[in-house]
């Protein structure tokens, strides 16, 4: 499985709550803190890392307040055996 998680920068974030209602685990929530610019912002709620990256938040963010980092494994080539 992808495994993932993102970063919503409070800053940009005006507590639309888009975010909330697109995330397929449900890992975002709308904090119970004000920002300085006086809006509740989205946070990541994940404390088992099932995030996977999958970047439907940051893609209907308006306020392009979400960054998303997705785990990348590395690829492993095999080798042929000499004969």
């Amino acid at each position: 499985m992808a495994r993932g998680t993102i970063e919503i920068d409070e800053m940009r974030c005006k507590g639309c709550a888009l975010c909330t209602t697109v995330c397929p685990k449900h890992l975002i929530q709308m904090a119970s803190h004000f920002s300085p610019r006086g809006y509740r912002p989205a946070v990541l709620v994940d404390p088992d890392g099932q995030c996977t990256g999958c970047v439907l938040c940051a893609t209907i963010c308006p306020d392009v307040a979400i960054t998303v980092y997705r785990e990348v494994k590395a690829k492993t080539t095999v080798q042929p055996v000499p004969a």
